[in-house]
């Protein structure tokens, strides 16, 4: 009896410790966002094709092809870097954004326009503004680094995605602590199993959801790093989508840095 009786206390002992270490709401949703960068780490660089469709209120489409180019950056400042060229059609050719997201202080980003044959840095208060016509915003073009949100846990539930609807999902509420943002807050769906995104909703700055991005066709590379190769951006709003549809990726392929340089994105081809 006094063996059961030391087993007893032991295990209500243990139990008070883990009552006591108890995650918050605010913890668990940090450690989610947490463990997702952590499992994303080690790309080095990154370099991936892809097209642009664009489709209004009626269901009519058109098409860009881009490219895309980010370069990691392990910094306790900096976030990482991102190039995006327009190839195609011949209206909007040339046309750039290069991205550096920052973790302490404003970000950096300059947008290059043929037809004016000028680098324009964007300000902080733009970045909400659309990009090029789609319903990206240059924000949604930035580096989402954790350190550039608070974060609250909510629930667990499945997957709302229809590919990923047999995966459970964490669904945690991120909210901008940088300036300028668009967005008063973000509530997003990563799967328990392999930690990706599968949905990402978008509130304005009044509090209503306006945006929805959905994430598909997942693949891996290298045995660790998932990439979606088609993202979905409905404007709840206007009614109007826009699709990413990305190609292979080929990371750690000795990018040439030099090409994240404002002052080269009138060179680029």
């Amino acid at each position: 009896m006094e063996q059961l009786r030391i087993i007893l206390s032991a295990v209500s002992f243990f139990l008070l410790v883990a009552v006591g270490r108890a995650e918050t709401p605010e913890e668990k949703g940090l450690a989610i966002a947490r463990e997702v960068d952590i499992r994303n780490r080690g790309w080095v660089d990154s370099s991936v094709d892809l097209q642009m469709v664009l489709e209004n209120q009626q269901g009519e489409k058109s098409e860009r092809r881009l490219w895309l180019r980010a370069l990691e950056i392990i910094s306790s400042t900096d976030g990482d870097k991102s190039l995006t060229y327009f190839v195609a059609p011949a209206d909007i050719q040339g046309t750039s954004l290069l991205s550096f997201a920052k973790l302490v202080g404003p970000d950096d980003q300059w947008l290059y326009l043929p037809a004016l044959k000028r680098v324009k840095r964007i300000a902080s208060s733009n970045k909400s503004g659309t990009f090029v016509g789609s319903e990206f915003s240059y924000e949604d073009f930035l580096a989402q680094e954790v350190e550039r949100f608070r974060y609250r846990f909510l629930r667990e539930e499945p997957c709302p995605v229809a590919e990923a609807r047999q995966l459970s999902c964490f669904v945690s509420e991120r909210i901008p602590t940088y300036e300028n943002s668009g967005y008063s807050k973000q509530i997003g769906w990563v799967d328990t199993k392999d930690y990706r995104p599968w949905r990402l909703d978008f509130f304005d700055t009044k509090g209503d959801q306006f945006k929805r991005l959905e994430f598909g066709d997942y693949r891996i590379y290298g045995g660790k790093f998932w990439r979606s190769h088609d993202l979905r951006m409905v404007n709840l709003a206007n009614g109007k989508r826009t699709s990413l549809r990305f190609g292979a990726y080929k990371l750690n392929n000795g990018l040439d840095k030099t090409v994240f340089d404002p002052d080269a994105l009138p060179r680029l081809r």
